[in-house]
């Protein structure tokens, strides 16, 4: 036999040991998906599409059809009950509505954060996006000591100090919409919420003016929307990046991711330099944030990656979930007449024609609040959140083993009657002081250790631009225009919320 063969002969038992390898262990994951099944499968759920995919096949045409996907999880647990299964790969999930469960496992610290789902934010189609930031980090210390550092900067003392920067940010929107008032302008309200929200999170924020109300080439907005865009194929669709047709897409995804995590190090690093060279600097988040920092007994590589994952954390969901909350309450009110004249009424009684709304003017306007839960209710703009569960549960009366995610869904819970009575119905009255408390089922900033830290810092923000713009202005919704949701990882207004605004006369501020 000559060298030549010899080799040929080496090379083929080498591809055929590989080969039956790889068919050995393609196998055994079959029999583990199949034991997967056999242990979870008398739990109630769909029919699977197919053994590997699960009912992923579903999801994603769904997603195709411009349908949204929550609301087929929500007529799952119609059919399904409090609790009912999913399987993707050799992954199961379960969707859980039952109260009781959700207060165990939200409330309590021993859960984390689902890592099939968190790792999957660390980045977008290769590029870091939210890293291991305060939403996205599983190691509770890891978690633990983000949070110890971010939270004297949400305090509600310190944003009570912000009050200022938001009535000045607020004012340049109602500046614009008297412009657009003037010359009887059609706008999206939608965008222009996108457009204030971003501006005062740059500002309180970073200590940055964008100015975006009048600086339309900015493109931080667009490099926003086209990570969310990214981000809802990327969690979702494990097939996505397969198909040559998407390329250009994920391509234009990670330059976007790119460009907010190279503006996130700019700023930061400039402010670093202005602390150290004894300047003064602003009195904002960052400031606080980094002061805070320097106590920590050493701040490493690593470190400096954390606080830049949070940037954009703040960035992204600092302001598109506010936006999104302002643009359906907007809607909402547009086409309730006599919900909004009572919101305006409780306006004009308190603040009336003040220019400046102070922190208490806030706290007194209870029925505004209650407009705002209402819109959080039925159009919760971050709608979901998942804990991995390691030991064994029993969920209303089903016992579950342990090595399981669990997923909770604020949209399915705050549309299903048997937790809020004619659930479609948009009725402020149902967060009335007085009206008994949701139990486990109303969780738009999710619960327990782990709820958003910028709740309080969203709400303060979208109760004073509403206040100012129900004070100045009356508005019109445009006819035939959709008031469908849109699923491009928050939800927000499929139409953009199009309307007329008009300047209210000077009686009806009175």
């Amino acid at each position: 036999m000559s060298l030549f063969s010899l080799i040929a002969c080496c090379f083929g038992y080498v591809f055929l040991c590989l080969l039956v390898f790889l068919l050995i262990a393609f196998l055994c994951y079959c029999l583990y998906i199949k034991y997967i099944h056999l242990k979870y499968d008398h739990i109630p759920g769909p029919p699977r599409d197919s053994f590997f995919l699960g009912q992923s096949p579903t999801i994603v045409r769904e997603m195709s059809n411009g349908r949204l996907v929550h609301d087929k999880f929500l007529e799952w647990s119609e059919t399904y009950g409090p609790v009912y299964r999913l399987n993707g790969l050799h992954f199961v999930m379960l969707c859980v509505t039952c109260p009781d469960t959700t207060k165990e496992v939200l409330m309590s610290p021993k859960y984390t954060k689902d890592k099939m789902v968190y790792k999957r934010l660390f980045s977008l189609f290769g590029q870091r996006f939210l890293g291991n930031g305060l939403i996205t980090a599983h190691d509770h210390d890891l978690w633990y000591k983000q949070r110890r550092i971010m939270d004297p900067a949400f305090s509600s003392l310190y944003l009570q100090s912000l009050i200022g920067t938001f009535n000045e940010r607020a004012d340049m929107l109602m500046d614009k919409l008297g412009e657009m008032s003037d010359t009887n302008t059609a706008t999206s309200m939608h965008h222009l919420f996108n457009c204030v929200t971003l501006d005062v999170i740059t500002k309180v924020a970073f200590g940055v003016d964008l100015d975006l109300l009048n600086d339309s080439d900015t493109p931080f907005p667009k490099a926003i929307e086209k990570c969310l865009k990214g981000m809802i194929h990327y969690v979702r669709d494990t097939t996505f990046q397969l198909n040559p047709k998407n390329w250009k897409f994920i391509s234009e995804v990670k330059d976007a991711a790119k460009l907010l995590r190279t503006t996130g190090r700019q700023w930061i690093n400039k402010r670093k330099m202005a602390f150290q060279n004894g300047e003064d600097v602003p009195k904002d988040i960052l400031t606080q944030i980094l002061k805070t920092a320097s106590n920590e007994e050493k701040m490493g590589k690593d470190d400096e990656e954390l606080m830049l994952d949070n940037f954009v954390t703040f960035f992204v969901a600092g302001q598109e979930t506010t936006a999104n909350q302002l643009a359906f309450a907007l809607m909402e009110l547009g086409r309730l007449p006599e919900i909004l004249a009572k919101v305006k009424q409780e306006v004009d009684d308190v603040i009336g024609m003040k220019q400046e709304i102070s922190f208490a003017d806030l706290g007194k306007m209870t029925y505004l609040s209650q407009v705002l839960k209402e819109t959080l209710r039925l159009y919760p703009t971050a709608p979901g959140t998942s804990r991995y569960v390691n030991n064994d549960m029993t969920i209303n009366g089903i016992h579950v083993p342990a090595g399981f995610s669990c997923v909770f869904n604020s949209y399915v819970c705050g549309r299903m009657d048997k937790f809020f009575e004619d659930p479609l119905k948009f009725d402020p009255e149902r967060f009335h002081p007085d009206a008994a408390k949701p139990y486990y089922c109303y969780y738009p900033f999710a619960l327990g250790p782990r709820s958003c830290l910028g709740q309080n810092f969203a709400q303060m923000e979208a109760k004073l631009v509403m206040a100012k713009l129900l004070q100045r202005f009356d508005f019109s919704l445009l006819p035939g225009q959709s008031f469908d949701i849109l699923d491009t990882g928050t939800l927000r207004p499929k139409s953009g919320v199009m309307c007329n605004i008009r300047h209210r006369g000077p009686t009806s501020t009175g």
